[in-house]
């Protein structure tokens, strides 16, 4: 096993840091745009305040993503439950001007070094995609 870091590129909020973090620290705001999660791959949606249960296509069982720490307008550190392969997630937030905050996405993972080499190129499109996602939900509207 190997310890395996993926770095998001960094995207461009038009929020303050305490709105960002406001929203994304209380995952039941994920109902506000449920819409956008792409039902054919997640199913069996299950929301609270700190954690997501869900089937994600392709793996077969029910999943959990909780968060674990928080460090007030700077960062959420996700864990995940129930997968062979144990990895963290950090949302890191910065703000550096009004109505401007920038956003990086961390993850952290155990894993074989031949598996590696399968999940490099999708990690970071991933990751980047979801850094996109994140950069237009409506922040100064929830």
């Amino acid at each position: 096993m190997a310890e395996i870091k993926y770095e998001s590129k960094i995207g461009q909020i038009p929020a303050n840091d305490y709105k960002v973090f406001a929203v994304l620290s209380n995952l039941e705001n994920i109902n506000h745009f449920r819409d956008l999660i792409p039902q054919d791959k997640i199913k069996e949606l299950e929301i609270s305040k700190d954690r997501i249960r869900m089937k994600v296509d392709g793996l077969g069982q029910k999943i959990a993503i909780a968060i674990v720490d928080k460090e007030e307008f700077k960062t959420i550190k996700f864990g995940a439950e129930d997968l062979p392969i144990p990895f963290n997630v950090w949302i890191q937030l910065k703000q550096v001007a009004e109505l401007d905050t920038r956003i990086r996405i961390t993850v952290k993972t155990d894993m074989p070094a031949m598996f590696k080499m399968m999940f490099d190129k999708k990690m970071q499109v991933g990751l980047d995609q979801a850094i996109d996602l994140l950069c237009r939900l409506p922040y100064n509207n929830m």
